[in-house]
């Protein structure tokens, strides 16, 4: 359900942006209370994001343009609780390798979604257990501040410290490879090994399953094939990002355009392009089904 999806997802934007108003480059100590927040404001995302489904069906709304909107909040929630988590670890530049663990599954598991027409979750999940231990990480960084995930693994767990090879590294890197090794890489051989056994249950080949999934959407969707999307337009961008920092170089470090401005420009531009792209997307579901998107539309007698 459209509202109760996009009300959990303002918690999450809300927590995304106290760690960035706090903590702007991700590598100092917000105050202890902003971590209690990202705790509380995790659970309850996850909260409504378990429950829009239920309501949606308890009122018999269910539609395309929910199971959209629930899968493309969820798509943004990879980037925003990334920022929050590094806040409150103090990732700094390593943020972007939380945000690209998370992202990677998730593409995944709706490649899977794509072939096998279900959602299959294992036992232990990132939806369910994995949103769980990260916002218990928050609540125990209230107790233990922020600094305990930066300083070395050696000073943040003693015990363990006799341990070779990882004494002088931060813990959230040792948590970092934890989660590629037991949580990303078993997901996504779960999601190959599922497409798998549909692929060849078609007679096909997995060689041509990643882009004939491409192109098959792209025929439902009356698209141009290969890159020739509307999607590909963030790309524009990079010519001109790439030849200011072409002119850093030949101008002794000085960029034609400062660097923060330039991604500043970027971030505005990309968030254009999306909301284009969701508006166009809801605007062309609602005139095709006849119904709302914020709003339960009533049945005729």
């Amino acid at each position: 359900m459209v509202p109760i999806t996009l009300t959990g997802f303002m918690f999450l934007l809300t927590s995304a942006f106290l760690g960035f108003l706090y903590s702007p480059h991700l590598d100092t100590a917000p105050p202890r209370w902003v971590h209690l927040a990202h705790g509380l404001l995790l659970f309850l995302y996850q909260t409504f994001d378990a429950v829009d489904g239920k309501q949606a069906r308890r009122t018999n709304s269910s539609s395309p343009l929910g199971e959209l909107f629930d899968h493309g909040c969820d798509a943004l929630a990879c980037a925003f609780e990334s920022l929050a988590f590094g806040s409150t670890a103090m990732c700094g530049k390593a943020t972007f390798w939380f945000w690209f663990i998370s992202a990677v599954p998730f593409y995944f598991a709706t490649w899977e979604h794509f072939f096998t027409n279900t959602l299959i979750l294992p036992i232990v999940n990132g939806p369910t257990e994995g949103l769980m231990l990260i916002y218990l990480c928050h609540f125990f960084t209230f107790f233990t501040g922020a600094e305990w995930w930066a300083q070395d693994f050696q000073k943040s767990m003693p015990l363990l410290g006799w341990v070779p090879l990882i004494s002088e590294i931060p813990v959230y890197d040792i948590v970092l490879c934890l989660m590629i090794a037991f949580a990303v890489i078993p997901t996504i051989g779960s999601n190959i090994h599922n497409v798998y056994k549909v692929v060849e249950a078609r007679k096909g080949s997995m060689l041509l399953a990643l882009a004939m999934g491409r192109m098959i959407l792209a025929h439902l969707c009356d698209e141009p094939k290969g890159l020739k999307t509307g999607m590909c337009m963030s790309l524009a961008y990079f010519p001109f990002a790439i030849a200011n920092a072409l002119t850093a170089r030949l101008d002794d470090g000085n960029p034609l355009v400062d660097e923060q401005l330039v991604l500043l420009m970027y971030c505005l531009f990309t968030v254009a392009l999306y909301m284009h792209f969701a508006t166009s997307v809801i605007h062309e579901i609602t005139n095709a089904l006849g119904i709302h998107c914020f709003r339960i539309t009533r049945k005729k007698a």
